[in-house]
């Protein structure tokens, strides 16, 4: 699809007087966003991570060092407000603030005079973002004018945070619960443990509740009144996520801002009938294909309704990628997520360079299977890598072990909880050592825990290398393995990673029945069932449970 000529939106989906965001107006949009320092765009992935790791370091400090529960949980759950929920940051700040002063006296000065540097500084770098809002707000409201019009969905059921609130209650529950148990968790240092999961669960919830709030008053806002519109193109990324460009950026050069979006869905409630469940489904795996392609779509014309700022909620009314379907509604199920104009063309360019690799990959592997010999079956197992994978997964067990078993009598809960995620182990260490996938002339055979699983070429929908995963995808299943990956390593040295050159190979012969093995698979070849090796693995750990415990 080229880029230069967007999919059209029918003129009867457009707006009256509905006028063009056009480069230079976006432009001074962009000028109004706040630096990159004020955490104005940090992935979920680092939020979380981030968070995560101030929660360890909080709690080893409240079982070791005999911090208060309150603030080693309450950090690690500022960090998280301050990465992915800055509204909250007004509260957040001067509550952890006092409880700093009231434990300062406990505390030795140079902790407490560096997480209240921490805290002032990062509560006045979300003031900066947050008060830049209404800059981009005015400059929005400019660039639409005096146009406003009712969105599509202004009627229907409104369906922003109806996920996110029945989460936050079962979240605050489990944090309830862990609270009200924290006394019979053994020793006094468990028991502080105890009380900082509890009130980080706390923390998890409020940020749960406050954003289905938030998001739900955004939209509902949004939805009351006329609202303001825009012409714009959209595009979605490999990863499903909406790209916002000027409506004369025709190249798809430099994308505004992100924002996640769902399907309109006007609340009726579904056809019993089987023909419009077939329907449905159809068009379900249609969805994830779209989602699985690994490419970014086409750019298409669309009308935004509402003005955009970072955290706004919108409606999009966008031409469809198949012609022959009527305009597409969607509503953000998550804020407008602007982007710098260097961070936007960074992230164009780092997509055109994963597109240029994933061809060369194909165009590789394409040959490989061209130029060799046809073969009557082809097999890919488990290498290196995925026992490396399985070994560093098995040295974590190992340490969890040592760390919790170091003294005699583990209680109960320990015991319990260790038996849980060793049930993890025990089945992801026999796929990680021995998976195996072969290809014949019927499809795929795909290693499984009772036994090798079928799967015709005609099902078989996509194969991907996602970060650490290899990801299969079939009609109505999906299986997937992981192993390690350093990208920027692999860029240095030119290699290839082993699920890429896999993905590749597996996409050429899925693309052209042509380089598809011409023979009939084994049953030593298609790999022996995982469940012995997984129950031999089980009753090794439930003895170690025994011994230790």
């Amino acid at each position: 699809m080229s880029y230069d000529e967007p999919l059209r939106l029918p003129v009867a989906a457009i707006p009256d007087g509905c006028r063009d965001w056009t480069a230079g107006r976006a432009g001074v949009w962009s000028a109004a966003l706040p630096p990159r320092w004020s955490f104005l765009r940090v992935r979920r992935s680092i939020a979380g991570a981030v968070s995560t790791f101030a929660l360890c370091a909080g709690a080893w400090a409240a079982m070791l060092g005999g911090l208060w529960p309150f603030v080693a949980a309450g950090f690690a759950v500022y960090v998280l407000w301050v990465l992915a929920r800055p509204e909250l940051v007004w509260a957040g700040a001067p509550v952890l603030l006092l409880a700093l002063a009231v434990e300062a006296r406990s505390l030795p000065w140079v902790v407490t005079a560096v997480v209240a540097s921490v805290v002032v500084a990062t509560w006045a770098a979300v003031a900066v973002r947050l008060r830049a809002r209404s800059g981009q707000l005015e400059r929005a409201l400019e660039a639409a004018g005096d146009t406003t019009a009712r969105t599509p969905d202004a009627d229907a059921v409104l369906q922003r945070g109806r996920f996110l609130f029945p989460v936050g209650l079962t979240v605050l529950g489990l944090g309830v619960l862990t609270g009200a148990t924290a006394g019979l968790w053994g020793t006094a240092d468990d028991e502080r443990g105890s009380w900082v999961m509890a009130i980080y669960l706390a923390g998890l919830a409020v940020t749960a509740l406050a954003s289905a709030w938030l998001g739900r008053h955004r939209a509902g806002a949004l939805r009351r009144a006329p609202a303001p519109v825009l012409r714009v193109l959209v595009r979605d990324d490999a990863q499903g996520t909406t790209e916002v460009y000027a409506a004369d950026d025709l190249a798809a050069v430099r994308p505004l801002f992100t924002v996640d979006l769902t399907s309109y869905d006007d609340g009726e409630e579904p056809d019993e009938d089987e023909a419009d469940g077939e329907a449905g489904d159809e068009e379900l795996e249609r969805l994830l294909d779209a989602v699985d392609d690994d490419t970014p779509g086409p750019v298409r014309e669309a009308v935004l309704y509402g003005a955009p700022f970072d955290g706004a909620e919108l409606v999009v009314v966008s031409a469809d990628e198949d012609p022959d379907q009527p305009p597409l509604t969607e509503w953000s199920t998550g804020p407008v997520r602007p982007l710098s104009p260097s961070a936007g063309m960074r992230r164009v360019a780092k997509e055109k360079a994963r597109e240029e690799q994933n061809r060369q990959l194909e165009e590789q592997a394409r040959e490989l299977v061209v130029d060799r010999p046809p073969v009557p079956v082809r097999r890919w197992r488990a290498g290196w890598l995925d026992w490396l994978a399985a070994a560093l997964l098995v040295l974590w067990g190992a340490w969890f072990v040592a760390m919790w078993f170091s003294e005699s009598g583990a209680p109960l809960w320990k015991l319990a909880l260790l038996g849980v995620l060793g049930l993890y182990g025990v089945v992801r260490v026999p796929m990680k050592l021995a998976w195996r996938i072969t290809a014949d002339r019927s499809g795929l055979w795909v290693t499984g825990v009772r036994g090798p699983r079928h799967v015709p070429w005609d099902d078989f929908r996509s194969v991907r290398r996602q970060s650490f995963e290899l990801k299969l995808r079939w009609r109505g299943d999906n299986w997937s393995v992981a192993a390690p990956r350093w990208a920027w390593f692999e860029r240095r040295q030119g290699l290839v990673h082993p699920y890429d050159a896999l993905a590749a190979e597996l996409t050429a012969m899925r693309t052209d029945p042509a380089l598809r093995p011409t023979g009939e698979s084994t049953a030593p070849e298609r790999g022996r069932p995982l469940w012995p090796l997984i129950a031999l693995l089980g009753l090794v750990w439930a003895a170690v449970l025994v011994v230790w415990g």
